[in-house]
């Protein structure tokens, strides 16, 4: 415990830095605004400088400090940053739904980077501009195995509400120019799989079509060298690319062969890359690799997911140096039309969710809603039940001391 602490106080039209005698704190409003000032910024030096060992944020009521309630406690070398922080107690007791909820751009003003993002709203449009996206240098293309026949699935009857949904759908996709009608001879079925926070996912059902495809050989980035690239680093954000197959134009001979069906009898082809072929996830992964080449040393990605991370250096604190690594990110996605989900982002945090861990410059733990997906996982009773249990506990045998592997090797024998 140092000599003196620190404090916030908020009194409804201002906040204050206070100096005062921890071992005799105040107990009225009264006696907190009669404490010696100190200016904000020299609080803030104070603060990164490690000459602050604690902070108490006090809240004042009418009558009394209300500093059980409302305290929050920082130690030695952390920082203050925005609401986008994630710690343990949070991750915890929200589900990451609800975090997405929650966040908005009034929620971000208290974040030091809102000024960048705003100038940037762009790149986060709710809905996505209803147009063909611009060609990015890569396009989805494939080729098919030597012999493949017409790629042809007759398309089959669907409850009422689902055609519904399926003719709502192809609707909305005409309107921003990702399909149009076709007269191909190939076809593929269109059905509807429930979602599980309500309403339908429209599904085509590209089954022939992708055993005739030849696979891509594209590599998938390692999650290890993501992980281990961020090492050191002390302030991270990351972006969720929203509609990403949708942004990426097809081949033009390609196209017939997209041609999917409806219950309503409409027959239609994709002018962009739709979810369900084969391919897909390696053309979206090697685009945006392609177009984030430039910043990967400090912006690697994970097919939908940037990932943005910095630490102080030539003189300059991580908040700064974030600042503008931040800004030369979202240029790049500005200048090629990449958005993101405002929701789904999280911006100069201390830590961030990355593939099933946390990463932050505390090093990597588990994900508390993986945790809890294993434990949550029922008693296995055969062995359909055993596999699922060790896919779950398998994802993260780089985390836990002990991993599964005789388990493994009992039910290959």
């Amino acid at each position: 415990m140092t000599e003196t602490l620190n404090v916030l106080v908020n009194d409804g039209s201002s906040v204050g830095a206070y100096t005062l005698d921890p071992i005799a704190p105040p107990k009225s409003t009264s006696e907190i605004t009669q404490l010696p000032t100190l200016e904000h910024k020299m609080f803030l030096r104070d603060l990164r400088s490690g000459k602050v060992k604690q902070i108490c944020v006090l809240v004042a009521d009418d009558e009394y400090v209300a500093d059980i309630r409302s305290a929050t406690v920082f130690t030695e070398n952390e920082r203050v940053l925005s609401s986008s922080s994630m710690d343990e107690s949070v991750l915890n007791e929200k589900t990451r739904v609800e975090r997405y909820d929650s966040q908005s751009w009034e929620s971000l003003k208290t974040n030091p980077l809102y000024e960048d993002l705003v100038g940037f709203k762009d790149v986060f449009p709710e809905p996505v501009p209803c147009e063909l996206p611009k060609d990015k240098g890569i396009r989805h293309e494939f080729d098919l195995k030597p012999g493949s026949k017409y790629c042809v699935m007759k398309q089959w009857p669907l409850p009422r509400e689902q055609v519904l949904a399926i003719d709502k759908f192809f609707a909305d996709r005409l309107a921003e120019s990702h399909v149009r009608e076709s007269t191909s001879p190939q076809s593929s079925p269109t059905f509807c799989l429930r979602k599980a926070t309500g309403g339908w996912r429209i599904v085509h059902a590209f089954n022939k079509l992708n055993a005739a495809t030849v696979p891509a050989q594209t590599p998938i980035p390692r999650k290890d060298v993501i992980i281990d690239g961020m090492s050191k680093s002390t302030i991270f954000s990351s972006m969720d690319l929203m509609d990403g197959f949708y942004q990426i134009l097809l081949r033009e001979r390609d196209i017939p062969y997209t041609a999917v069906s409806t219950p309503s009898g409409m027959l239609w082809e994709w002018l962009v890359m739709p979810q369900g072929l084969s391919n897909a996830p390696a053309t979206f992964n090697r685009c945006v690799s392609h177009l984030l080449r430039p910043v990967r040393e400090f912006a690697p990605s994970y097919f939908d997911d940037v990932f943005i991370h910095s630490r102080a250096m030539d003189g300059k604190y991580d908040v700064e140096v974030h600042r503008y690594l931040v800004r030369q990110v979202l240029t790049i996605m500005r200048k090629h039309q990449l958005h993101a989900s405002l929701k789904k982002c999280i911006y100069a945090a201390s830590e961030i969710p990355l593939l099933g861990c946390i990463v932050g410059k505390n090093g990597v733990r588990p994900d508390p809603e993986k945790i809890k997906a294993i434990t949550d996982c029922p008693v296995p009773v055969d062995v359909k039940g055993l596999r699922k249990f060790l896919g779950l506990a398998a994802y993260l045998h780089d985390i836990h001391a002990i991993t599964p592997r005789r388990l493994y090797t009992s039910l290959v024998c």
